[in-house]
């Protein structure tokens, strides 16, 4: 099974690039969004964080409630002392195992007035949470954007390296024929010919292996897309575009990263819930006033109830809970603390990554520009060892050294795109976009 499963990967990784069909950095990116778990589970988090404000917010409204009870109790009467005058206090019917009906029905009805911002407390700071759960989300998502975008880079350069993998292995075939013929004709020693083919025999494992890492960047590219589809696909050669303002002045893109980063925008939020969690731990140093009505309708008989109604008002005060409130607040003032210092660390950790992107894209554009000047100087000199060579002038060896610079050159181009690439993508997340 799962050499029929390998054998069915490397066919389908060795398809014609041109064949399949293309997917843009757009679509792969729009995949993950649909697709990729971890931002479902941050989705889901945030939901629950707004369950979590609503639970707080119902204590600040009405709690209403119902109840009807039945029992089947005996009616024999016990004296209490001093519930009757003393003269009554022993008289008492003889006890009797009669049973009787008893209906108790009833509707209560209470509010919470003020309990010196304890429930309101509460509410504000798991509405701050929600909040900060959606910054989180969205930092989720862009860290999701920022894998994808890598993966799709790295299929990128896969790619363009099976490109230059082919194109050497024809090169070497056309070589290997006209050193042939110069050896046919007695005008080339038989050496150039073994030399040639060990260079072509070279080249085709280039080409197994670039074929093989091709099929796995794209494997990965899936993978960082969330998606189950298979790898029936090319990446486009589209580049990826100069972020806006990667020139800009170091100072202002950083003060537009820190307000822009969502990292910043969640642990904003911590502060103000840890604050108003704070507020309400305070307020258990505090009474509460809460006031209350009930109606009620009870009997022997569900067609002879009799009803009551009453209204009162309760104001109740755990004064001293074994030192509880004040642990309580300074757990709450520690975390708040711990809040703070982490914002200070945060602030610090963008200014680094934004300045570290911006000088790595600076550099990078300076390297693609060398690179690919390499490029052209290194086919020059490939056309120059083949006309030396034809002439007679140079070597077999002249010409093999002038084709792997080509060959080299060529690498070092793809590699230096897809890291300029790799470091505008860095810029794009470090800015908060």
């Amino acid at each position: 099974m799962r050499s029929a499963l390998a054998l069915a990967f490397l066919l389908l990784a060795a398809r014609p690039l041109d064949a399949a069909p293309t997917l843009t950095l757009a679509e792969a990116l729009e995949r993950a969004r649909a697709n990729q778990p971890q931002l479902q589970e941050a989705r889901a988090t945030t939901d629950a964080a707004r369950a979590r404000e609503d639970q707080a917010f119902a204590p600040l409204l009405p709690q209403a409630s119902a109840s009807l009870s039945y029992q089947a109790t005996t009616a024999n009467f016990a004296a209490r002392p001093g519930a009757m005058p003393a003269g009554f206090a022993g008289t008492t019917k003889s006890a009797s195992f009669d049973l009787f009906n008893f209906w108790n029905a009833g509707v209560t009805v209470s509010q919470v007035v003020w309990d010196f911002g304890r429930t309101t407390g509460r509410w504000h700071a798991a509405r701050a949470s929600v909040e900060s759960a959606a910054a989180s989300e969205l930092v989720t998502a862009q860290t999701l954007a920022a894998t994808v975008r890598g993966a799709y880079f790295d299929a990128q350069a896969a790619r363009a390296l099976l490109r230059v993998a082919e194109q050497t292995l024809v090169n070497r075939r056309r070589h290997l024929e006209q050193v042939e013929a110069y050896v046919a004709a007695g005008t080339k020693p038989e050496i150039d010919v073994v030399q040639w083919r060990v260079e072509l025999a070279n080249a085709r494992v280039q080409l197994a292996n670039a074929r093989r890492s091709e099929g796995t960047a794209r494997a990965r590219l899936v993978q960082a897309m969330g998606d189950e589809g298979g790898l029936d696909f090319a990446v486009t050669d589209e580049p990826f575009p100069a972020v806006d303002g990667e020139d800009a002045d170091p100072a202002a893109l950083v003060d537009a990263a820190l307000a822009a980063r969502p990292e910043s925008a969640a642990l904003a939020g911590q502060v103000r819930a840890q604050r108003l969690t704070l507020d309400a731990v305070e307020g258990g140093y505090w009474p509460t006033l809460s006031v209350s009505t009930s109606l009620t309708e009870a009997g022997s008989k569900l067609d002879q109830l009799a009803w009551n109604w009453s209204a009162g008002a309760s104001l109740s005060w755990a004064f001293f809970e074994g030192n509880a409130t004040r642990a309580a607040e300074r757990e709450a003032w520690a975390t708040l603390a711990g809040l703070e210092a982490h914002q200070v660390t945060l602030r610090q950790q963008v200014r680094s990554e934004v300045l570290q992107a911006q000088l790595a894209v600076s550099a990078l554009r300076e390297a693609c520009v060398a690179a690919a000047e390499a490029v052209v100087q290194a086919r020059e000199r490939l056309r120059l060892a083949e006309g030396r060579y034809e002439t007679g002038a140079g070597t077999s060896l002249e010409l093999g050294d002038a084709e792997l610079a080509l060959v080299t050159a060529e690498v070092q181009d793809v590699q230096a795109a897809l890291t300029l690439a790799g470091a505008r993508s860095q810029l794009l997340t470090a800015v908060g976009r």
